[in-house]
């Protein structure tokens, strides 16, 4: 007989497992412990299968409840997306626009579009994900995101919108042997103390390839996911770094030219093309075509 498990209880299971211990995801859920309870027993009674042990900390993940809680996520979140999709179709004017974008292009470029597409559709809700180059491609596979703006333009079945280009520009702290310099040549900066965003990021791979084809290899000194930090240890006299000319002397550093033609970012946004956007993403997305078309 089924036990009516809900779409609800599966969320639910996903974040007992984040917790393992009932008062804790109850608290975090903001629901009763007994309504959780329930919901726990409903799904065991469905799929014939213990999720959780008692331990006295609280409660362990069974081998099979991992595999229940991992597939109750993409379920929940496979779900909202259909209740979104379904809302949109029923009224283009209101629905949600999932957009990923890269923390760089937070002060300026993301609040210019969203005040924009605001004043076009203020009915339609546009939810932010601020995040790595990487996790933005796995968002956009995912469906967790319908349109992103990032400096990597992927391959495969993806649309692709260059929206603009941004030169990069050595920082330096003032007082450095080279902030009274107009340029520099790559070559000139090995032996330097870089900071850095983490390997695996795009923006390392842009600026470790730029730095390869000067013939050096930088020696970091400190890492940071937000170009903003970076500007600001190198105020602080911690390295030098290459940056998006629009991070130099935030807090004080000195923006030198790097001699190098690709020392330059394309950004973009890029979407997934092998199913049609819902009609708020197209909406933006033509919003965007036109603001960079003029």
């Amino acid at each position: 007989m089924m036990a009516d498990v809900r779409i609800r209880d599966l969320d639910w299971i996903r974040t007992l497992a984040e917790h393992e211990h009932v008062t804790e995801a109850a608290a975090a859920l903001r629901v009763p412990q007994p309504t959780l309870s329930r919901a726990l027993a409903r799904v065991e009674d469905e799929l014939g299968a213990v999720l959780f042990e008692r331990v006295p900390t609280g409660l362990r993940t069974t081998p099979i409840g991992g595999l229940v809680a991992a597939a109750a996520g993409e379920i929940a979140e496979r779900y909202d997306r259909l209740v979104s999709d379904v809302a949109n179709e029923l009224d283009p004017d209101t629905g949600v626009v999932r957009l990923a974008f890269l923390d760089s292009t937070a002060a300026s470029l993301v609040p210019r579009l969203l005040r924009r597409f605001h004043e076009l559709a203020p009915r339609v809700r546009v939810e932010l994900s601020q995040e790595a180059a990487h996790e933005i491609a796995e968002d956009l596979m995912d469906w967790r995101a319908d349109l992103a703006i990032t400096s990597v333009r992927p391959t495969g079945d993806h649309g692709w919108l260059r929206l603009y280009e941004e030169r990069l520009v050595l920082v330096v702290p003032a007082g450095h042997r080279l902030a009274g310099r107009t340029s520099v040549r790559l070559a000139e900066l090995a032996g330097e103390p870089f900071v850095t965003t983490p390997a695996g990021y795009g923006y390392r791979s842009l600026t470790d390839g730029l730095l390869a084809a000067g013939g050096v290899v930088p020696e970091v000194s400190f890492e940071s996911q937000d170009l903003a930090t970076i500007e600001g240890l190198v105020a602080a006299g911690l390295g030098v770094a290459i940056v998006p000319e629009a991070f130099t002397g935030l807090s004080g550093t000195v923006g030198v030219g790097l001699a190098a033609r690709d020392a330059r970012r394309i950004i973009g946004m890029t979407w997934r093309t092998t199913r049609p956007l819902p009609q708020p993403a197209t909406r933006f997305l033509e919003m965007v075509t036109a603001e960079f078309a003029m």
